[in-house]
């Protein structure tokens, strides 16, 4: 292993494989990257803290740099308290809970969330046989390449944990890179980003050189 390259360790969004990346693109001759994918949690009841210890025992080298997209944005401002790190890059994502959208602080304070037929998830290949024209059939693909973490206790686990995030500050050598058609986390919320212009919350895929760009001139 190249010990001059910077490694970086990417971490996807909610449900999501590691696949989310594969158009993010950086020179291989000084980036070694590495690709994690969610644990199932020990159980209904683990912290998040003890997870994102879990997580980041997965990481061997000092000073890394972390990317995560959505929760995968609060999973690596987590992580970052148990290793040493050159950068943290959080995409479509949140810093603190000041930057919730008011939807989200419903769900939250009305606990709506667990109402949520998670379980859906798990019969996307049968659902799909029924979808109506080709933009759903086309959508409900992209779903199955890209949400592939269907566990229903790893799933309930990371929802809640989503609503219920309590940060103690941000971080210092952290940079927030934020779409600007966001519907999940509105940017008129969000302070401190790196604005990507008509980007939405799945922009890693559709924004991906942007994205890049950006990523590359800021480590």
């Amino acid at each position: 292993m190249d010990t001059n390259k910077t490694h970086i360790y990417f971490v996807p969004g909610l449900g999501a494989s590691s696949k989310i990346f594969e158009f993010i693109k950086l020179p291989e001759a000084k980036f070694e990257c590495h690709y994690l994918e969610w644990l199932i949690p020990l159980s209904d009841e683990e912290s998040l803290e003890n997870y994102a210890k879990r997580m980041a025992d997965l990481i061997s080298e000092e000073n890394v740099v972390l990317i995560g997209v959505s929760f995968g944005g609060i999973m690596v401002q987590e992580m970052s308290k148990f290793i040493s790190t050159k950068k943290i890059i959080i995409i479509s994502s949140i810093k603190n809970t000041n930057e919730f959208p008011k939807r989200l602080k419903f769900l939250q304070k009305t606990k709506a969330y667990t109402l949520f037929p998670l379980k859906l998830l798990n019969n996307l290949e049968e659902f799909s046989a029924y979808a109506f024209g080709d933009f759903a059939k086309k959508r409900i693909e992209l779903y199955k390449k890209y949400l592939s973490v269907r566990d229903t206790s790893y799933l309930n686990w990371a929802l809640y944990n989503v609503l219920n995030w309590k940060p103690n500050k941000v971080s210092e050598n952290l940079i927030h890179i934020h779409g600007t058609e966001d519907k999940i986390f509105p940017i008129k919320a969000i302070k401190n980003c790196i604005p990507v212009k008509n980007g939405t919350h799945a922009m890693i895929i559709y924004k991906a050189k942007t994205i890049s760009k950006i990523i590359l001139e800021n480590i």
